[in-house]
């Protein structure tokens, strides 16, 4: 918890600061404020804690047991599985969905009904979904294959930058977005263990030069996939 506290208390200076010296006004609900920070203390210590004992564990346990299986294909399919499992349930993507579908029916974009706008936030979540399940699945087949890392991120954003120029003006800020949020809370632990512990269980295959690499591939994939469908939906 002391370890939490210290990570946040950048944070909290900083908003202090800018509220006491800059704006030279008293911090409003003060009491609202230390109470919700408190809360953020225990929740964040709560959840490294959780990742400690159960989502790292169980990413790495599961890679091993997969390469021990032998059986490419399904972990494959594992691989794409987990991708669009932890995607969907991304918090910060549920939020940025929800939020995008309102600016679009607010400006005209799609019918101001909650109907279509619930049709647009989840018809987004889902194509962010299966974007990172396709990273995912690319990523672990790099590990298997070998493959340096370089030459898929440089093919991919040269792909971004192509897909810029032809996709709708008012999705390519929700695509560049999208790339950040799917790498949230519940999918980079589960992601990254995965990608460590299925290349520590591959003979050849160096942890720190192809375990790691996933998450960035998961990060680009939706802005490609995001423009696609904004091109498709108008």
């Amino acid at each position: 918890m002391l370890g939490s506290l210290r990570d946040l208390a950048s944070i909290i200076v900083v908003i202090a600061f800018f509220q006491i010296v800059v704006l030279q006004q008293p911090i409003p609900n003060m009491g609202s404020i230390v109470a919700g920070t408190a809360m953020v203390v225990i929740g964040l210590t709560l959840f490294i804690h959780g990742l400690e004992m159960g989502l790292f564990p169980i990413g790495e346990s599961m890679a091993f047991a997969f390469a021990r299986k032998g059986s490419v294909m399904w972990l494959l399919i594992f691989a794409f599985a987990l991708g669009f499992g932890t995607t969907v349930a991304e918090p910060a993507l549920i939020a940025v969905a929800a939020e995008a579908a309102k600016i679009a029916a607010e400006g005209g974009v799609i019918v101001n009904t909650p109907e279509a706008q619930s049709s647009y936030a989840d018809g987004l979540r889902l194509t962010v979904a299966i974007s990172v399940g396709a990273a995912i699945l690319l990523g672990v087949f790099r590990i298997l294959k070998g493959w340096p890392i370089q030459y898929l991120i440089i093919g991919g954003y040269c792909g971004v930058v192509i897909m810029t120029m032809f996709a709708p003006k008012e999705i390519i800020g929700i695509a560049y977005d999208s790339g950040g949020v799917t790498t949230s809370t519940i999918t980079v632990p589960l992601v990254t263990a995965l990608g460590v512990g299925l290349a520590s269980s591959i003979k050849g295959r160096n942890p720190m030069i192809d375990g790691f690499g996933l998450i960035a591939l998961a990060s680009l994939t939706p802005m490609i996939f995001v423009m696609a469908y904004g091109m498709l939906f108008s």
